[in-house]
């Protein structure tokens, strides 16, 4: 008989379970400690119990983790100087939607090579988040393959629904099981709705198939996730961080009958793709948070040590250290000052209302 399944799989290769997985890249007490504290944090904040502002920055995305190391050892520093204001969640991506195609991310092709050596990526991956919460920081990442969770969820205390897959329902589904805070972002176009159906259908239970822990698939019953808030990031429509855009979220957060609690990305289109607009954008959006608007509950950074981007080419040996791969990030002496500014700004407007 001809063949008719698979014809345009080239090859399937077995990875270890996600149990075999994890107990052999296992979390310590300590770290748990710094996962449950940081997921409490950060829901405590994004739903209005706690006043500080949350801050997830890093690297656009983790290709070289010896520089991601380097800059999380002085993030951790700085997260310390500045905790009785700002909450300092590191973000460590290693997952990149496309919107054609591209380099997908360190799990999908760690060595930079096309080689796709996923099982070591994904090694390479929790291996890296267990460094990162091992220095007491949060860690903070996007989810985009629905299997990936189960390797690595463990150990990260926030996730995000991308742009791209925000309307997807396999990820509304994926969210509405995942034991973290969940942000969703504004669709590519700029629509809030999109992300506030991605809200809704994620705070309710849901049954999918998934892979659970011994490798066999399995039907999912999930109880929901109350955990789930806004991410304006702007859009094909144009930025969408000022004060008339963040109004316009809050009041289709009520509507929805959500508590509007907003983080604002200062990269993507409410930068213009521009890494030296971010500051302008955070300053913006800490003037609007001092001036009283607490519905503002965090925002996001593209950091990284260096500033710019580059492209990885087939030449790695020419890669800059500590220079982003993929979206451009500001340097590491902006970011240090930007979060100083900002823990100064709301310490003072702490004090006057006190």
């Amino acid at each position: 008989m001809p063949q008719i399944k698979n014809l345009n799989i080239d090859s399937i290769t077995h990875l270890e379970t996600p149990k075999q997985f994890t107990d052999r890249l296992p979390l310590t007490p300590a770290i748990t400690k710094t996962v449950t504290s940081g997921r409490k944090q950060i829901e405590d904040i994004v739903t209005g119990k706690d006043d500080r502002l949350l801050l997830i920055t890093g690297p656009c995305s983790i290709h070289d983790t010896k520089a991601g190391l380097e800059y999380a050892e002085r993030l951790a520093e700085l997260a310390e100087e500045v905790k009785d204001s700002v909450l300092v969640v590191m973000r460590v991506y290693f997952e990149k939607p496309r919107t054609t195609v591209g380099w997908k991310g360190l799990i999908n092709d760690p060595h930079l090579d096309d080689t796709f050596d996923v099982a070591t990526g994904l090694t390479m991956a929790r291996e890296f988040l267990l460094q990162v919460l091992d220095l007491g920081l949060p860690t903070a990442t996007e989810w985009l393959d629905p299997i990936t969770p189960q390797y690595l969820a463990d150990a990260v205390c926030w996730g995000a629904i991308g742009a791209r897959t925000v309307e997807s329902q396999t990820h509304r589904q994926l969210a509405s099981g995942l034991s973290m805070p969940i942000g969703f972002k504004n669709g590519t176009g700029g629509s809030i709705q999109i992300a506030v159906d991605a809200m809704l259908a994620a705070r309710e239970p849901h049954v999918f198939l998934s892979v659970e822990d011994d490798g066999h698939v399995s039907i999912v019953k999930t109880n929901g996730n109350e955990a789930g808030h806004i991410v304006l990031r702007g859009g094909t429509s144009g930025p969408n961080y000022d004060p008339t855009a963040v109004a316009k979220a809050t009041g289709t957060l009520k509507s929805a009958e959500f508590e509007p609690h907003i983080v604002i990305d200062c990269s993507h289109a409410n930068s213009g793709k521009d890494h030296k607009r971010q500051p302008i954008v955070f300053r913006d959006v800490l003037h609007q948070r001092t001036s009283g608007n607490s519905d503002i509950a965090g925002m996001m950074l593209e950091s990284h040590l260096n500033a710019g981007s580059q492209k990885a080419g087939s030449d790695l040996s020419k890669l800059e250290y500590g220079v982003s791969i993929t979206d451009a990030c500001v340097d590491w002496d902006t970011t240090a000052a930007l979060v100083r500014e900002a823990r100064a700004a709301l310490s003072k407007t702490a004090g006057a209302l006190a």
